[in-house]
């Protein structure tokens, strides 16, 4: 198998030089026609694509521009940030280590990183490498990411230290619950273990052997090619996704913090490289390893099963039969095979990597747009194309899920001002509403009168600065500044002597994403606790 593998990485190692040839030509065909038409329908400004198969020659190409509006071209050669994707980067490093010898999967993280805490001192105790990859360790979905999107002023290492104040919202190795926290801690543990930052590690043992030469590992480094794409989302209408795309500003992306779990930005061309060294368990072009066989097999080996809704139409066919998380990948069955993939999200991007390891084929989809639908209407159709089933019109399908979950939402949001007591008044003055609160795991967050009215600022998350408008009683409801951020409803609880006990917060969307956790919130006056 090795064999037979490493004259297609070759290829695909040199691909940023060679361009395409002769690709496939059943996939070739249907990336033109699925690309062309998900970026009208959609109305996507670029997209990228990477895909390898044993036995043909890869294909890496770029479809539309890097900028709305604007026209510098997509190629095989645009960056794109890939988001959580990067998860099984940092996996892969930690893999790397495994190899060296310098730690195993189910090694105690405390014996590596003494320091470091979580909520429960037994779960402190017992936590492994293997379940700060796999989603169970207790914590809620998304949880504590305000510590770090928006943007925000936390250290890595600050991050990692504040976890310890965070509540599990389920018991240890009891469920899966989707986090991103957990992989800053890889990141930590990659630094400690082996003397080199996260980022250091990526460039000399992951990107450097890979050939990936034209991927980065921060905001920073990507804002200094020419040939990047642009994020763009839509943050106009009644819930965030429904309006006409918008350039974002780059800046308010995810900070250095979080990069081991999503920081990482690619092309089509370098993902060629990282989808030909996944198909082939590690093997790299010159003969060496990125990783063992052992390793590549324990990252692709299932962990913690995953939920299953079943789906309704007309998605019910991608309704999968087991589902479970892996080492930094999803591993689920479709059309009778099993699929080894895994989604990302940043700001303005979305990214999708996916290996049918029975049909040694794989590809990457890169977009510079949110929009879940376009991005999951090409990966089925190159799906079915791979696993030679019928065709399928995926971009209506997609389309019309979408339609339902946004009538859905408005449906709920409309229930939510139907049942809102308009005439209520706040029972306090305004002004006694002002002041400092702290969140034991976030921190300072301000609210002070302004103009009138109250204004609402998280302290540690530059631009994260709103209005707060009186909804009903004793519930705000914010209006971002920045249109990026999702809404959330602020609610004042009194204590008997008519004095602020405590504020809490959730998102006024149904729709809004897991990472705006301001339900795990909880405020106090800082005047009630010492700082």
């Amino acid at each position: 198998m090795r064999l037979k593998m490493i004259p297609l990485i070759i290829i695909a190692a040199s691909i940023s030089h060679l361009g395409i040839a002769h690709a496939d030509a059943n996939i070739e065909r249907a990336v033109n026609e699925q690309v062309e038409r998900v970026r009208s329908e959609f109305s996507i400004p670029g997209i990228a694509i990477a895909y390898v198969r044993t036995g043909k020659p890869p294909l890496a190409r770029g479809f539309g521009v890097r900028t709305q509006g604007q026209s510098a071209r997509v190629d095989q050669d645009t960056v794109f940030a890939i988001g959580s994707n990067t998860k099984a980067f940092t996996t892969a490093a930690l893999g790397i280590l495994v190899d060296d010898g310098k730690l195993g999967w189910d090694d105690r993280v405390i014996d590596h990183l003494p320091d470091f805490q979580m909520y429960d001192p037994w779960v402190t105790r017992e936590i492994t490498i293997r379940d700060l990859l796999v989603h169970r360790s207790g914590l809620g979905t998304g949880a504590g990411d305000l510590l770090f999107w928006p943007r925000s002023t936390y250290t890595r290492a600050e991050v990692v230290r504040r976890m310890r104040y965070i509540k599990p919202a389920t018991g240890f190795r009891s469920g899966y619950a989707y986090d991103n926290l957990l992989y800053i801690v890889a990141g930590q543990l990659i630094e400690a273990v082996s003397g080199r930052s996260w980022e250091q590690f990526m460039r000399e043992r992951v990107f450097a052997p890979a050939s990936m030469h034209r991927s980065t590992i921060s905001l920073g480094e990507r804002l200094q090619l020419d040939n990047r794409a642009a994020p763009h989302a839509a943050t106009s209408g009644p819930i965030r996704g429904m309006g006409a795309l918008q350039l974002l500003d780059e800046r308010d992306e995810e900070g250095p913090s979080a990069a081991p779990a999503g920081g990482i930005s690619s092309n089509a061309a370098d993902l060629a490289n990282w989808l030909a060294i996944q198909l082939s368990q590690g093997a790299l072009p010159n003969g060496h390893r990125l990783y063992t066989r052992a390793v590549g097999e324990e990252m692709w080996n299932a962990q913690v099963p995953m939920p299953i809704a079943p789906l309704a139409a007309p998605l019910a066919r991608l309704t999968p039969n087991f589902l479970a998380y892996a080492l930094g990948w999803e591993v689920r069955d479709y059309a009778g095979a099993k699929v080894v993939m895994h989604g990302g999200s940043a700001a303005g991007f979305n990214s999708m990597i996916v290996l049918v390891p029975g049909r040694q084929a794989g590809f990457a989809v890169l977009m510079n747009a949110e929009h879940g639908a376009a991005i999951q209407s090409i990966v089925y159709e190159l799906l079915d194309r791979v696993l030679d089933q019928p065709r399928h019109d995926w971009v209506s399908a997609f389309r019309e899920a979408r339609e339902r979950n946004f009538d859905q939402a408005q449906r709920e949001l409309a229930v939510v001002a139907q049942v809102r007591n308009a005439r209520s008044t706040p029972s306090l003055p305004l002004e006694s509403y002002a002041g400092g609160y702290r969140d034991p795991w976030y921190g300072l967050i301000e609210i002070r009168k302004h103009d009138g009215g109250l204004q609402i600022e998280f302290k540690q998350t530059p631009g994260m600065l709103g209005e707060l408008e009186h909804w009903q009683f004793d519930t705000f409801r914010t209006r971002w500044r920045d249109r990026t951020i999702e809404d959330a409803f602020v609610t004042f609880s009194l204590d008997a002597e008519g004095n602020i006990a405590r504020v809490d917060m959730r998102a006024v969307s149904p729709l809004a994403d897991f990472s705006f956790d301001y339900q795990d919130l909880t405020l106090t006056p800082i005047d009630r606790n010492k700082p």
